[in-house]
């Protein structure tokens, strides 16, 4: 026994050899593997491969600076294939985008949430894919259907504002803004998904989608081993279908219910045209029939959980960036005050356009906190080279999406948050006052070319608009140092949720009462609250931030506010510290 044991490990020995020297040297070969480390025989690199994404950012980092931006790690004898650059990935996703378009056999993710029926991240490049995927972008990721749900988007911001002046009149407490802005964006999605069902139903909705999302890794071993998985860890198994009968059980009602009203309506159309609505009518194929009940289930609950997690998720980042750096808060707050009208309390959607820097905070901050630490996997349908080395057909390849947004090579100071780096081309000048499209920059939070997600745009959207009124109608201040450590649930989430204390802002003053007022509540500036007024100052024209940098700052200028008049360019509104 124990000499074919010997015979066996030293067979599995020689192989796991002739394979490192055949595909992990560090020459630079057309038709060799990428670099990696020594395997080990059988188990290939297991050993190194950390449970938590987060640690893996870690490992590929230090792996690339040994081995370079594109590595190889095997998983038993299965290749895995790591890019840690952005311009290898560009060139995959982007020149290569049809070639790279497809997924894996099994997508983990896809395979625990949607419990094997269709979804359109996980799905294969094909004719399936392209249905699903069309559909939702030309229906409820349409300009003209997100149109339709603006009174929606109207209606959770103004809930979640009121909900925080109820906590402002508590004196002296704090909150921890999480539970808040989760229940705004969910509330959102939900609504967007199966139309208006009443708050109890979509609490009841939010709670299975989000518990099902934070049990993901729990439940991700029985899409790696599903036979071995059930044996090995059968109580696991049973809560797994334990929650896959709950999901049903309240996500299915309304389901039915909208094709009920359909039914009813007849020809008439329903006031307000759901995502569910879309895939009860959808045929994959002409003649092959509609969707089945459980594929609607899984597309409604993908919708719900990729757009509404992920925009939740970066709106307590972007807050809890806010409120640990106050003058970029100030900054942000100033330049609304230009474009906003006195003494209205709402941004609007049609002003967000003219906020740039709204959209560079939360750029900086897709940069260093991506939803993901890697994009979901890819695979090839052919043999293709990367940066001198040969990727054959059906190779797993992931994009390391974290790495490269803190790659030190593009971003100077990489951990350092700071807007003013997306407002120039380069990435790194504080300058300009444009800021591109995520694409502009060398990142790739939401991925590229076809696989490249479908409702960014809209996430960014409903960030822009509700982060803009938040800080336009209140003051944050952290009540301890904000802790942004990382912990990993289905995203990669704040592993302490800021805890913030804050205060209602009344309205910006009007121009005639500007010289005499005090601002009373706003301790935005980290100044004594009787230290600050509103003074006017000439102006001729120009760049206001520039001429406050170049003269102002011996007048003890704190920042500035707006003009006058949108037609009397004469004069500018500045917040200024009074003289002791």
């Amino acid at each position: 026994m124990e000499f074919w044991l010997i015979i066996l490990l030293s067979l599995s020995a020689c192989f796991s050899t002739l394979f490192t020297l055949l595909f992990f040297s560090k020459t630079t070969k057309n038709n060799e593997f990428p670099p990696g480390p020594l395997s080990l025989p059988i188990i290939g690199h297991l050993h190194l491969l950390p449970k938590s994404t987060i640690e893996l950012r870690s490992l590929l980092s230090n792996l690339s600076q040994k081995y370079g931006p594109i590595i190889t790690l095997l998983v038993g004898s299965k290749p895995l294939v790591f890019i840690t650059s952005y311009p290898i990935a560009h060139q995959a996703l982007v020149k290569n985008s049809i070639i790279f378009a497809n997924r894996p056999s099994v997508v983990p993710v896809s395979y625990i949430l949607s419990n094997k029926r269709k979804d359109i991240g996980g799905s294969p490049y094909g004719l399936t894919w392209r249905v699903l995927r069309r559909n939702l972008m030309s229906e409820a990721l349409h300009p003209s259907g997100l149109k339709s749900y603006s009174f929606a988007r109207k209606r959770s911001m103004e809930t979640l504002v009121n909900s925080f002046k109820q906590c402002s009149k508590q004196e002296g407490e704090a909150v921890r803004l999480f539970e808040h802005l989760h229940w705004a964006v969910f509330s959102l999605f939900i609504h967007m998904t199966y139309g208006d069902i009443g708050e109890d139903a979509i609490r009841e909705v939010e709670h299975i989608q989000y518990t099902f999302l934070v049990s993901y890794a729990e439940f991700s071993v029985f899409a790696s081993w599903p036979r071995l998985g059930k044996l090995v860890y059968r109580k696991r198994w049973q809560r797994y279908t334990q929650f896959l009968r709950r999901q049903y059980d309240i996500l299915m009602p309304h389901i039915r219910a909208r094709q009920k009203l359909k039914q009813e309506k007849g020809a008439k159309e329903v006031e307000l045209v759901t995502y569910t609505d879309t895939l009860l009518d959808l045929e994959i194929s002409e003649g092959a029939g509609k969707l089945e009940e459980a594929d609607v289930l899984s597309l409604s609950s993908e919708f719900i959980n990729a757009g509404a997690d992920t925009t939740a998720t970066m709106f307590h980042w972007v807050m809890a960036y806010l409120v640990k750096h106050p003058h970029i808060q100030a900054k942000l707050f100033a330049q609304i005050s230009r474009v906003v009208e006195q003494g209205t309390k709402e941004v609007k959607e049609e002003d967000l356009q003219r906020i740039p820097y709204l959209k560079a905070v939360i750029l900086e901050c897709l940069r260093i906190h991506p939803p993901n630490t890697s994009l979901v996997p890819h695979t090839n349908t052919e043999d293709m080279e990367l940066c001198g080395y040969t990727i054959p057909k059906n190779t797993t390849v992931l994009i390391g999406t974290a790495i490269i947004g803190r790659d030190p090579t593009v971003w100077e100071n990489p951990m350092e948050f700071r807007p003013e780096r997306m407002m120039s081309r380069s990435g790194n000048d504080d300058g300009g006052e444009e800021v591109g499209d995520v694409s502009s920059f060398k990142m790739l939070p939401f991925g590229a070319g076809r696989r490249m997600c479908p409702g960014y745009k809209y996430g960014s959207l409903i960030l822009e608009y509700f982060v803009a009124n938040l800080v336009w109608n209140f003051e944050w201040k952290a009540v301890d140092d904000v802790d942004l450590s990382e912990k990993e649930e289905f995203l990669v989430v704040m592993k302490n949720p800021v805890l913030s204390e804050f205060g209602l802002l009344s309205a910006p003053c009007k121009s005639e009462d500007c010289e005499a007022r005090d601002i009373g509540q706003d301790r935005r500036y980290g100044l004594p609250r009787a230290l600050l007024h509103f003074v006017k100052l000439p102006f001729n024209g120009g760049d206001p931030d520039k001429l406050l940098k170049q003269t102002l700052n011996a007048e003890n200028v704190v920042t500035y506010m707006g003009q006058t008049s949108r037609n009397l360019p004469g004069e500018i509104i500045v917040l200024k510290q009074k003289n002791s």
